[in-house]
């Protein structure tokens, strides 16, 4: 392929009097090919233009030199030729290289600087500035806005490097809480010092900037102090997340964007999810984080959800806990929540019959209407809720997948089969309530013979990547449906959060933060 180019140019035809006019201006093809190549030795680099600045002083340069301040303007910037007629005009310039003999350049940088009013420049390196790609900002700003990066000295000129910092805001725990948590326990506030956009090297951190966050209910137990109940037990079960600690920023699952990396598995710009603090930005270790595959064609929202924790507790719980059979019956409390919605889909793909229970009319239509259960009930409006589960499943309960604990495990313990399987996800009924409800018909367990579960999803991480084996392809086909409930603006944070707790939810309640 031939590697020359038919070039563009804006060409002043005479010298001006007065305002620039369209018509001292022409647009012509030069009539020799650029060759798309630099000579060696010549220090030069070849640009493809991207963008060119308009100013107004351009016009003072269409003038005669010695005719007042263009000669001036050319003296003091060493940069810019005053415009000769029919030669380009010239300006700043955004261009892309496309070959170099500087080797302060490479194939494929994208400068600024002074160029020609034409599609590619040949020009001299002296006076081009490297953009900083890793600035998340559109090229065109280095036409304007980064130009004041720019401080001129009489022996040439530097660049002043741009502050790689940022502000951070957080949600902060106040204090340690007794019953249901509140939004007057947590604070949204700005770190006090500000967030360097780098990590040390050595460290084996990544810093990312976050975007999404997952509301769980769970994350009300790490408000308590740790020696008081289940949070310390889940710390030392995870691994992976500290309880929460007064003053400090609670913290979930979260999805985020490299922004620097000292991990040779991580470079900038992937995309990942694990455990993060709820801030604009974290710096983290890179144990525990996931890079999420962007060739996958799904929100990166999912991955607060059914790609991530959410979907392995709903598959490893289903799955490898209660060892589910086609024709079994199925019962789903808090089934229109974020596990709840995954497991009954799940139980219906295997050909199971499948009830859940859900706390308003709207979820209850949501679980019969979109997510295909073939029956639900408000529990809020059931005053005996072991008639519910007769009504509903007169023939009894094979599988339970429990999130609610207190009156309705018991409720179920009467109605399960004998060899029924229980795998018991989450109580979110006591988690917050100061006497817990006793369970007194746990004897059914005996002479039903029955399997009852507690588990995390981490004790089934390995399983990790046959769930996405077995559930992606459902996604793509659309024989999944996946509710989110996505509030935006890390100021929403502690609403969101609270609001789980209270049953305000439908479907996976996600904070948007960028």
């Amino acid at each position: 392929m031939e590697t020359t180019a038919r070039n563009k140019q804006v060409i002043l035809k005479h010298y001006i009097n007065g305002f620039p006019e369209e018509s001292d201006l022409m647009i012509v093809t030069a009539p020799d090919t650029t060759e798309l190549k630099v000579k060696p030795g010549s220090s030069t680099i070849l640009v493809k233009n991207l963008f060119l600045s308009c100013d107004p002083y351009m016009g003072t340069f269409m003038r005669e030199p010695d005719s007042g301040s263009s000669e001036v303007a050319v003296e003091t910037l060493s940069l810019l030729d005053a415009f000769i007629p029919g030669k380009p005009i010239a300006g700043v310039g955004v261009s892309e290289v496309i070959d170099s003999d500087d080797p302060c350049f490479a194939k494929g940088d994208f400068v600024w600087g002074f160029v020609d009013w034409e599609e590619y420049s040949t020009v001299n390196s002296f006076g081009r500035f490297k953009i900083d790609i890793s600035i998340n900002v559109p090229l065109s700003y280095y036409t304007g806005i980064l130009k004041g990066l720019l401080v001129y000295h009489k022996k040439g000129v530097k660049l002043k490097k741009m502050e790689t910092t940022a502000r951070n805001k957080q949600v902060i725990l106040k204090h340690y809480i007794n019953g249901f948590p509140e939004e007057s326990d947590l604070m949204i506030v700005t770190a006090p010092d500000t967030t360097e956009l780098k990590v040390k090297p050595g460290s084996s951190t990544i810093l990312v900037k976050n975007l999404f966050l997952s509301c769980d209910p769970y994350m009300g137990t790490f408000m308590r102090e740790p020696d008081s109940g289940s949070s310390e037990v889940a710390v030392e079960t995870l691994s992976l997340l500290d309880a929460f600690i007064p003053g400090k920023p609670i913290a979930g699952v979260g999805v985020s964007e490299v922004i620097d990396s000292d991990d040779p598995c991580f470079a900038k710009g992937d995309f990942v999810w694990g455990f993060v603090d709820w801030e604009e930005y974290s710096t983290v270790n890179s144990f525990g984080r996931f890079k999420i595959d962007i060739s996958i064609n799904v929100p990166l929202s999912y991955y607060t959800g059914i790609l991530s924790v959410t979907g392995l507790t709903a598959y490893a719980g289903f799955f490898e806990i209660c060892s589910p059979e086609k024709g079994e019956t199925v019962f789903v409390s808090a089934a229109a929540g974020a596990v709840g919605q995954l497991v009954g889909q799940f139980a219906k793909l295997m050909g199971c019959y499948v009830v859940g229970s859900a706390g308003s009319k709207q979820k209850v239509d949501l679980l019969l209407n979109k997510f295909g259960f073939d029956g639900a009930f408000n529990y809020k409006e059931e005053p005996d809720l072991d008639a519910a589960l007769k009504r509903c499943l007169p023939q009894g309960i094979d599988i339970y997948f429990e999130n609610v604990g207190g009156k309705m495990l018991d409720s179920v313990l009467m109605n399960m089969k004998v060899h029924g399987r229980i795998a018991v996800c989450g109580m979110i009924s006591q988690y917050h309530i100061e006497t817990q409800e006793g369970i007194q018909n746990l004897p059914v367990v005996v002479y039903k013979r029955i399997k009852m579960q507690g588990f995390l999803a981490f004790d089934f991480i390995d399983r990790f990547p046959k769930y996405l084996e077995f559930v992606l392809p459902y996604i793509n086909e659309r024989k999944l449906v996946y509710v989110e409930d996505i509030v935006e603006g890390l100021e929403n944070g502690p609403a969101a959060l609270v609001g789980l707790f209270h049953g305000q939810n439908v479907g996976k309640q996600v904070l948007k933060i960028a």
